[in-house]
This record gives C-alpha cells, structure tokens and sequence, in this order.
C-alpha cells in the first residue's frame, strides 16, 4: 500500500459493452494503476450494453488523469463522466438552523416572536431554571475546535475543518436528537480558548472539544471542567477511549484473552492514546506499555501509571497492540506476532491493513473505520443532558463502554453498527443511569424513561 495520509473520491460513469469479462477488464485497469474501488452501482442494464457508477480512490488529480488514460484504452469500455460526489454533497454546508414551529400565519408569529416571546423573556428572567424548558438550550451543544488535528490531516485550520464541524452536528441530530452548533475558533492559545468558550458556553447545555491537537488539548479540557457548570468532552480522548474499550471486551471474548490479564501496548500517546491508556488502567487495574514520537508525551504517559517503552518492546511481547499514531504503514507484517490483537486506529489509513495483519498471523485486527468514536459520542451526550448531568464522569464512560459491548454481542459483532438506534439508545440509557449513581445529575430519572424505545424527541421536563 503505498504511504499516503489522504486520498480523494470519484465517481466514474462507464459505459460497458455487454462481452463476459468486460467489468473484469476494468477493474483490473483501475487497479493496475494503483487505485481502490468502492461502491459499483449500475445505472443501466441494456441488451448491447451496461452503463454504471464506480467510486474510485486516488491519490491525486494526475492520478486520476493516468487512471482514466489507462481505461479508455479499453475497447469494450467508454467513460461517460467524472464526478466528485463528495464535493456536490457539502454544497451549501451539511447542516442549517431551522424552526421547529412553523410561521405561516400573523398570530403564529405574534406567539413565536413580538408581543409573545417578552412573556416567556420575563419567566426566565425571574427564574433562570426555565430556560431548560423553554428554550433549546438543554439540548444544544458547542463543537468547537481550533483545526489543529482534524483527522488524518493536521492542522489545517478551524475553517477547513468546518465540513467535520458540520458532520458530528448532523450525527448528533440524526442519532440522538441534539443541536450541535459547529464553534470554530481563530486561535491555538489555550487562555484564549479557555476564555471564549467560557463567554459562549450560556447557550449551550455541554461543551464538545473537537481536533484540538495534544498537548494543549488535555490542558483546554481540564481547565474548562473545573470553571464550567456544564459538561464538557473531547470526543478525541473519550469518545474514542470508549469504543476503544468496548471493542476489547468484545475482542478478548473472541480470541480468548483475559483483558484484565493481557499485556497492551500502546502505539502513540496523544489525545487518543493517552486516554485510551487512562480508561484501561482503571477498568483492569493493569497499566499499558506506551511509545510516542515525543519524550514530553511518553513521561505524560508514565505521569497518568503508564509504563514507558518501545515500538520494537510492544510489538515483540504485546498481546494487544493499539496504535494512533497517525503513520500509514507504521507496522510492517513481520512484525505481527502469532495470536496478537492489533487495533491499528489511524484514518483514513491505518498502521497495518486489518486483512494483512490477520494474514501475518494476528487473531484479530481491525482499523479505525471499524472502530469508531462515532458508535459513542451522540449517546453520551444525550445520556449527560437527559440527566442534566452536571459533567461526564469515567462511571460514565465506562457505562458507554458496556452498552456498546453488550449490543455488539448481541448481534454477534465487535462493535455495533455506527447507525444501529439500538447501540445509541442503550449508551443513552446507561450514561444517563450511571450519571445518577455518580450523583451529577440534576435530573432523576424514573423507570418510564428507561423504558422508553426511542430516543426522539428529549423527554419532557
């Protein structure tokens, strides 16, 4: 696989005679020249010929220039279009604020707005705790970010990172009925950061750190943890420790292993490792090996019960090994070791390919598209809010991490499906729980709640 860090979609329309072998022909073309394929879909099936879409992954414009050099010279073959899919579907931004009420006549209008909104103005005014039923702030929650890490790609800025922004806010509406509101702010002082999300933080009811690069990051999410009445997550530390844990569970099950017994190995200490090593060490008792590019990052690792260590250390007594060291590529195949479970996390290409890890004689791998933040940061968050928790503890998380658990067993998987309702509703439930058990709920939830089998819309007050 070749060393890159990123690669871009297309979408090819092709024109296929109707000869056995054709589509034969014309994948093995695009791979010849070195690109992946995704989805096929055919668009048109004839009696002298077939037209379909194939999504491509390329490196570059002039990769994709020698890949459709390589297919036209292909008789039975004709390229139709090129599109780039991905861009037409951020046309216009992925999310917009809407009314939920509508405002289609003069006395709507009057209730929604002037006269009417003064009345509930001066309800809040006179007893500030009606805000939680009258307006939405209970249920919205700042994105904010610096871009600094923003996936695979670095720091590239807040407004580059905005097309993320704006996919955890529609993720977090679609999967657990919250308005994520998409922060993007124009400094990497940690004191500047503190302080702006501090005068914003009144409009919303939790505080979501988004692609804020390590160190700074641990620094941003403590300090506003200690000054804000209200929750706050970095969905790169917890969110991701979360799946991270569930999924072990569930791959010790699998291959045998004790996880309270297994020696680990971490690959990589920023916002994810760190943590990752932070939530093992409490839930078996057993501290993690831990390597990091940066000595700073390895003593911070040592600082939190880590025990520091070795690439070549991890790799040769590892039974499990978790890397997020964002390095395609990082662990070569002769490095696996017989039996090993390797968690190679870094996206959008991961340390090893899972296929090849399995291959060189891993029990079990997998990468970051399987294992993913995203099975648990929406339940998190609508579990903290329904319990008005006050912040988000490890019990928590912990909570989150066997509701995962628990799901994907049940449907004889690793981890759920990202849009498995079952998956978020069961974290939702369980976080909300475990808030109450932790006593940082200001909300005490009664067995109707829990009985409840959809998460729209919040419940009321």
């Amino acid at each position: 696989m070749n060393d890159v860090s990123y690669r871009i979609v297309r979408t090819i329309r092709c024109k296929n005679t109707n000869i056995p072998g054709t589509l034969g022909k014309l994948t093995t073309a695009i791979g010849n020249i070195g690109a992946e394929i995704g989805n096929i879909k055919t668009v048109h099936l004839g009696h002298h010929f077939t037209v379909r879409d194939i999504d491509i992954l390329i490196e570059s414009e002039e990769h994709l220039t020698r890949l459709i050099d390589e297919v036209s010279r292909l008789q039975e073959v004709s390229v139709l279009q090129v599109r780039d899919e991905v861009l037409e579907l951020h046309r216009g931004g992925k999310i917009k604020m809407v009314s939920t009420v509508p405002l289609d006549t003069l006395d709507a209008l009057s209730k929604v707005y002037t006269p009417g909104v003064a009345e509930v103005c001066r309800l809040i005014a006179g007893e500030p705790d009606w805000k939680d039923v009258y307006t939405g702030i209970p249920y919205s929650v700042a994105i904010v970010t610096d871009g600094t890490a923003v996936l695979g790609l670095g720091n590239i800025g807040p407004e580059a990172g905005m097309p993320v922004m704006e996919g955890k806010a529609a993720l977090l509406q679609h999967l657990a009925g919250i308005s994520g509101i998409p922060i993007l702010i124009s400094t990497t002082d940690p004191d500047e950061i503190v302080a702006t999300v501090k005068n914003i933080a009144l409009t919303f009811g939790g505080i979501h750190l988004e692609d804020i690069a390590s160190p700074r990051c641990f620094q941003i999410e403590d300090r506003l943890e200690e000054e804000l009445d209200r929750p706050v997550m970095h969905d790169d530390q917890e969110g991701t420790a979360v799946v991270v844990l569930a999924a072990l569970m569930n791959a010790c099950e699998r291959t045998g292993l004790v996880l309270e017994e297994a020696r680990v190995g971490l690959i990589g200490l920023g916002a994810a490792g760190l943590t990752i090593g932070e939530f093992l060490l409490r839930y078996t008792g057993n501290p993690a090996l831990g390597v990091a590019r940066t000595e700073v990052s390895t003593r911070r690792h040592a600082e939190h019960g880590g025990i520091p260590s070795s690439f070549d250390e991890i790799m040769q007594t590892a039974d499990i090994v978790i890397a997020t060291s964002g390095v395609s590529g990082l662990i070569e195949p002769s490095m696996v070791r017989k039996g090993q479970v390797i968690f190679a996390l870094t996206n959008p290409f991961p340390e090893i390919i899972p296929e090849l890890a399995v291959a060189s004689g891993a029990a079990l791998a997998v990468d970051g598209k399987t294992v993913n933040n995203v099975i648990g940061y929406p339940g998190i968050w609508r579990g903290t809010l329904d319990a008005k928790a006050t912040r988000i503890t490890y019990e928590m998380y912990r909570a989150a991490s066997l509701a995962v658990a628990r799901i994907a067993r049940e449907k004889e998987q690793l981890v759920p499906s990202p849009i498995d309702p079952d998956a978020h509703l069961a974290v939702t439930h369980n976080v909300a729980r475990a808030a109450m058990e932790s006593g940082v709920a200001r909300r005490q939830l009664d067995a109707d709640y829990f009985e409840d089998t959809v998460i729209e819309p919040p419940p009321e007050v």
